[in-house]
């Protein structure tokens, strides 16, 4: 069974849930992950510096940071999504807000279930299993299926 959970946390802008969730949903489902419990967690940049600098070392605020729970047959963590630079980066890629956090999702997602981008080819596996799962979400047009 897949659990996931949403949290709006950024203060003046909400994410859609339902979005949220099918992305998740759609990473999941296709990485052939049957059962999951997960929480997407969105943020402001403030926050997402806070967290990403308490836990990695990294004085930024980034995108999208994961965090997987201990090791058990279920897979268990936590993605946080930054709502601010989910704006910008849909405005500098061309994309709707939607689709650009529907990406963040879908990455974060991956990065739960074992993938990592360290390496050029590690980055572009983990980019084309974003895009197929994207495009089950999105028409060619940007919208979103229904």
């Amino acid at each position: 069974m897949i659990t996931l959970q949403v949290l709006n946390a950024h203060g003046r802008r909400r994410a859609p849930r339902t979005v949220l969730m099918r992305a998740a949903r759609a990473a999941l489902r296709g990485e052939g992950v049957r059962n999951a419990s997960i929480g997407i967690v969105c943020l402001n940049n403030r926050q997402c510096r806070q967290l990403n600098r308490k836990h990695l070392g990294h004085d930024y605020a980034t995108d999208v940071l994961s965090f997987p729970f201990e090791d058990t047959p279920v897979l268990e963590g936590e993605v946080y999504v930054n709502l601010d630079r989910a704006r910008e980066q849909a405005r500098d890629y061309g994309v709707s807000p939607l689709h650009e956090l529907a990406r963040l999702v879908i990455h974060g997602t991956l990065h739960l279930a074992g993938f990592d981008d360290r390496t050029p080819a590690r980055a572009a596996r983990m980019h084309a299993r974003e895009n197929r799962y994207l495009a089950r979400m999105f028409t060619r047009h940007g919208e979103i299926r229904i």
